[in-house]
């Protein structure tokens, strides 16, 4: 094993890490308002000067993984109106497509124990346009692009300042920091840098009995030196090398700012901020002790000149040397393991493939963040606080008493979306398996505990609407964190499958009792996730007081059937009790098949033979079925649900065999559907939603770039709708259009959009699922690609195919363009072109970044993808 191998087998390493949120304001559980609006009870403007109950946040930042004890940068250029101590973005209501980060930075690089990592924030000279982005962007309709910092002009001429963090453990709580800033400017420039160690406020709120604090101590002749004393953390010194002066506050709100209240002491959060843009210390150099502090360095930069700032954090008292020669030494060892362990991660041979992958891995593990809720506290208050409104009570997120959160989270985007999402973090897990498969297993298990999942086995949604619906993708994620382990160590984790499999079967029953109201095994109502891909919010009453059948939802728990099935198989090899379920996940997918290929009572399709597509199907009142005919994800979803029981394996479980075989021979003889289409002794046997026939009309419209193939990948809706699909239900029009970029609509915030964009998430299980039905079908399935072309591939070789376009949303093409960036210019310079960000989706005609800017989280799913194609073009037996 190499060195950071090594330190995966110590959970002490991992004490300390990236886990501070980006935005701790604006969020739900930040929100004590009576309307539950969040966005506006805690605002950015009150975050500087108001202390946070559940969590911190910060630029750059570390805490330990209680978030006791915090570190974060703060900046100013001599011009801004704000300290810059965190990330500012506009809120919900502000933005033309709903809340979004306006700053650049981006995840370098981290090893899983964060021995080593590296940041990059770019921070613009100029005073930073706050009201020019609100303003112009509350102007904009939805029919229009979001106005970017890149749009501002504050970047232009190199005007700006690139700020990097690293971060190099010399043991697991001796953190050595590395601050390096380069002035990009042909011209001189100003800045003041805080590195700011603080600590989290739980004292007001009853959760401490002695109140920690920052002390001054004695200093060497090079560095300074403060001590942290927590009561439940112990010590901890803060060395720093010298600064222009020291600064000392408290993490107190500032209630005479925030409410006209006066403060108990004039040292409160925002006091550093105060004093840096009056531009008066003295109040604060006086002090000697509190609750947050920062060195403050004052730099004249030349033109592109650049300065470097050292400290460092440890559980030691480091009599001399805390920072001298071996200080650099550090960091070169810590880069070098980091490589060295890539380098065993990565299967691809191009120098930007790997680049690209260790970004995406990069942005996954610093991704991961403290997230602290704890419900009844939530909704009740804490002592010696104002109680929260009484109709709090019975509002957002009441029905789950039993969810108490306090863990090391991997979140979707930690300043867009900083709390975790079901649905997003099973897709987290397969990326995160490939660096940390430990950590991977222990968030899917996490989920499935107690303080997660309620009692009737529903799994949390996320913070806004713990109750949403999401698509069933645990289990499936399981199986892939399982697998990847298992080819990882040669050792198969049976006691993690076993310890989830039991759960599962919880939420399962769930789902089989919620939303298969009739007992159809048809799946309607709900999320589902898919946001507004549908004609009408599918959440929502249905109109004209009918029930919607749906495709996918329907596909999701075909799906879910088939990932049980294969789970339990797994596990019956190793303990025969679990060949006794295997049955039951059998049959239970050959009746969604069977509903699914004939929904409704009068035989009612979701499948249309003429256009060789399935679609949602309304049923109203008095037994009208009305076919959705709006081809998207919703048809394509079909395909996920897709299993080879390899005659290998069939032959150790032969009593599930034999059963499976009574119930084939029963249902032909009585003339039912037939989900087996051919039964072969001593053959692998296909589990599928979709027979031959039908897979071929889907991969036509799949592969048609008129359709659904897109230069970035697969479009979630259709191109043939540009012109629109309306449809009149009772008198009321409904309809939708294809919309390849920025939603136009305002359904579900209009801050996402499924109609038209690429998202890579379903890219993925649709390219594993084309693999899947290669290894049964093997040449004698064989398709047009792109449709039309006369090209003829295997199923395999078009997964490959669909795959290089979604990792060529990030590579650079011969116009020296990466797509993700949108043509824009400021990326083909030097200090920007070897930036990549992983946006939330993909525009369906461009492959543009969209959405969330950081949402590493499911779009992190690339880096799996470079593996899976560089293994496939270096000569995979499917490929032959």
């Amino acid at each position: 094993m190499n060195a950071e191998q090594q330190r995966l087998q110590d959970p002490l390493w991992k004490k300390w890490g990236p886990y501070l949120s980006e935005r701790q304001w604006g969020t739900v559980r930040e929100d004590y308002s009576e309307d539950g609006h969040a966005w506006d009870y805690f605002p950015h403007d009150h975050a500087r000067s108001r202390v946070y109950r559940w969590g911190e946040d910060g630029i750059a930042g570390i805490s330990d993984d209680q978030q006791h004890i915090c570190f974060a940068l703060a900046l100013w250029n001599g011009k801004d109106p704000v300290l810059k101590e965190r990330l500012f973005g506009l809120t919900g209501n502000e933005g033309n497509h709903g809340e979004d980060v306006k700053e650049l930075y981006y995840y370098l690089d981290s090893t899983p124990t964060h021995s080593y990592m590296k940041h990059l924030y770019k921070y613009p000279q100029a005073e930073y346009p706050y009201a020019d982005l609100v303003h112009t962007n509350r102007n904009l309709t939805r029919f229009e692009k979001e106005y970017e910092l890149t749009d501002t002009g504050v970047f232009d001429n190199h005007k700006y300042f690139d700020v990097f963090t690293e971060y190099a453990k010399n043991d697991v709580e001796d953190i050595l920091i590395r601050i390096t800033v380069h002035n990009r400017s042909n011209e001189a420039a100003y800045l003041a840098v805080l590195p700011t160690l603080w600590l989290r406020n739980l004292w007001s709120f009853g959760m401490m009995h002695t109140k920690p604090g920052i002390y001054l101590k004695d200093s060497g002749d090079n560095y300074g030196h403060v001590k942290a004393d927590h009561y439940w953390e112990g010590d901890y010194h803060f060395y720093f090398e010298k600064p222009v002066r020291t600064l000392f506050t408290e993490n107190e709100t500032n209630t005479e700012r925030l409410y006209g209240q006066p403060n108990k002491t004039p040292f409160v959060k925002d006091a550093f901020h105060t004093a840096v843009i009056q531009q008066d210390f003295a109040w604060l150099e006086a002090q000697r002790t509190g609750s947050k502090f920062a060195p403050m360095y004052e730099f004249n930069m030349e033109a592109n000149s650049f300065v470097v700032i050292k400290l460092r954090l440890s559980k030691h008292h480091i009599d001399q040397g805390a920072i001298d020669t071996t200080f650099d030494d550090v960091f070169k060892k810590r880069i070098q393991e980091a490589d060295e362990f890539y380098a065993t991660v990565s299967t691809a041979k191009d120098p930007e493939l790997i680049h690209i992958q260790r970004q995406a891995l990069a942005g996954m593990l610093w991704s991961k963040q403290y997230y602290n809720i704890d419900i009844p506290r939530w909704l009740n208050g804490d002592p010696g606080q104002p109680p929260p409104p009484e109709k709090r009570k019975h509002g957002r997120n009441h029905h789950w008493p039993s969810l108490n959160n306090e863990d090391i989270i991997s979140m979707p985007d930690k300043w867009e979306y900083p709390w975790y999402a079901a649905w997003d973090l099973a897709f987290h897990c397969v990326p995160l398996a490939m660096v940390d498969p430990g950590f991977a297993k222990h968030q899917l298990i996490l989920f499935l505990r107690e303080w997660y999942m309620r009692p009737n086995g529903q799994l949390p949604a996320y913070e806004w609407s713990f109750s949403d619906v999401n698509p069933p993708v645990h289990a499936w994620s399981c199986l892939q964190v399982y697998k990847i382990d298992k080819a990882k160590t040669g050792k198969p984790d049976i006691t993690f499958l076993e310890r989830v499999f039991q759960k599962l079967l919880l939420n399962f029953t769930w789902w089989v009792n919620r939303k298969d109201m009739h007992g159809k095994n048809v799946f309607e109502g709900g999320f589902l996730g898919l946001d507004n891909i549908g004609v009408f919010d599918r959440s929502n009453t249905i109109p004209g007081g009918g029930s919607l059948e749906q495709a996918d939802g329907t596909s999701w728990m075909a799906m879910y059937c088939l990932n049980m099935l294969e789970m339990a198989l797994e596990i019956s090899q190793y303990n025969t009790a679990y060949e006794d379920v295997t049955t039951k996940f059998f049959e239970h997918f050959v009746y969604i098949a069977e509903s699914l290929n004939r929904i409704g009572e009068n035989w009612t399709s979701s499948w249309d033979e003429e256009e060789g597509f399935f679609y949602d199907v309304l049923a109203m009142p008095g037994g009208r079925y009305i076919p959705l005919k709006v081809r998207s994800f919703v048809g394509l979803s079909t395909l996920f649900a897709v299993f080879v029981l390899k005659k290998e394996l069939l032959v150790k479980v032969p009593d599930f065999y034999h059963r499976l075989k009574w119930f084939q021979q029963y249902r032909e003889k009585n003339n039912q559907y037939l989900v087996i289409e051919e039964l072969k002794e001593h053959d692998d046997i296909l589990l599928s939603l979709v027979p031959m026939s039908r897979l071929k009309k889907l991969l036509k419209a799949l592969l048609d770039e008129n359709e659904f193939l897109s230069k970035g990948g697969i479009r979630s809706i259709s191109k043939i709708h540009e012109h629109g699909y309306t449809l009149n239900i009772d008198g009321q029009r409904f309809g939708l259009d294809y919309q390849p970029g920025e939603a136009t609509s305002d359904l579900f915030g209009g801050n996402s959009n499924w109609r038209g964009p690429v998202w890579m998430p379903m890219n993925y299980l649709l390219v594993q699922a084309l693999h899947t039905y290669c290894t049964y079908y093997k040449d004698n399935a064989q398709v047009a690609f792109p449709a039309g072309s006369g090209n003829s591939l295997t199923l395999g070789q078009v997964a490959h195919e669909i795959s290089k376009r979604l990792v060529a949303i990030f590579q650079t093409g011969a116009d020296g363009h990466r797509p993700v960036n949108d043509y824009n210019e400021l990326y083909r310079n030097e200090h920007f072109r070897e930036l990549v960000l992983f946006y939330e989706y993909f525009h369906g005609e461009t492959a543009r970044g969209v959405g969330a800017s950081h949402q590493t989280g499911w779009t992190g799913l690339v880096a799996q993808l470079i593996n899976d194609i560089s293994i496939f073009d270096g000569g995979s037996k499917e490929k032959k």
